[in-house]
């Protein structure tokens, strides 16, 4: 795979970048500084990042049927209308929880925004385990719990026939599936699919290519993965110059470049002039695959 080529494209580096996605309308990546507290739209025209501060740690941002943007903020699931720079709630979820945030959210087929949580972290990938759940916000704004005892609440896709939910809890060190009902939302018959290697590290941010096969980031394993959800044989490994490379998406014209996010956070002044790219965007092109669109929240 000689052709493959890696650019950091936006280079101001985020905290904890995360939840890449891409807006066919603006012709930009969207994403989220965590900690840094800031929507991000990225424009491969301007080569520019715009950003909207928030006053809370944002974990995932997603497209919306009516337009703008949906998000999880803290524990809320919340609207953000991009021009006017305006944030309102829709929902909290974990109201018997204080030190519990989102992590990795996405919209499923159907329009559904599936997102989870997880404890605040001490340092990145130190927390009080099993505090997080998995949530889903409904088109009609009404929220369900799947399931609690959740350590790091991550990566989440569908299978292109729809009949399976790809799911990530990040100290589990899997890529699990579900059975998946598309005209319900539920979601059933759990099962670990690929177990990462040592190497790999902590398993993150996850999309699917047009054939079906899942991209896993790994966080400080500093690579992305392509794995056979049928065989749960890792099919490619491509690496990055940056260890915390945190999630993926595709996007572009036609969905044939990937981009993936990565962060700074818990990097000490020798690492990060090492790593000087640590917390930038990054663009892959030359992987002969392409992406799925994204779905956008249909409330």
């Amino acid at each position: 795979m000689s052709s493959v080529r890696i650019e950091c494209v936006a280079k101001e580096g985020c905290r904890i970048g995360e939840s890449p996605v891409w807006d066919e309308k603006e012709g930009a990546l969207l994403y989220v500084d965590i900690t840094g507290r800031k929507v991000c739209r990225w424009s491969p025209v301007t080569s520019q990042a715009q950003a909207i501060p928030v006053d809370a740690p944002v974990s995932s941002v997603a497209l919306r049927k009516s337009g703008d943007y949906v998000i999880t903020l803290g524990t809320r699931f919340a609207a953000l209308k991009w021009k006017e720079e305006l944030v309102t709630t829709i929902t909290q979820v974990d109201k018997d929880k204080a030190n519990t945030r989102f992590n990795d959210g996405k919209v499923d087929p159907a329009g559904r925004y599936f997102a989870g949580t997880m404890a605040e972290e001490i340092r990145p990938a130190v927390l009080e385990r099993h505090q997080g759940s998995l949530y889903t916000l409904f088109p009609d704004l009404s929220v369900v719990k799947h399931f609690d005892q959740v350590d790091i609440s991550n990566g989440l896709d569908w299978s292109l026939d729809h009949k399976t939910f790809f799911y990530i809890d990040s100290l589990s060190y899997s890529v699990d599936a579900f059975d998946y009902d598309l005209q319900t939302g539920k979601i059933g018959n759990r099962r670990s699919i690929y177990k990462l290697e040592k190497e790999e590290s902590i398993p993150d941010g996850m999309c699917i290519d047009t054939e079906g096969k899942l991209w896993v980031a790994c966080y400080d394993g500093g690579r992305v993965i392509r794995l056979d959800p049928e065989t749960g044989k890792r099919l490619q490994t491509v690496k990055l110059p940056v260890d915390k490379t945190t999630s993926c998406c595709f996007g572009g014209k036609d969905y044939s470049e990937m981009f993936v996010t990565s962060a700074s956070d818990g990097m000490d002044q020798e690492l990060l002039s090492r790593q000087p790219q640590a917390g930038g965007i990054f663009k892959i092109t030359g992987l002969g695959v392409k992406g799925v669109p994204p779905y956008p929240f249909a409330g």
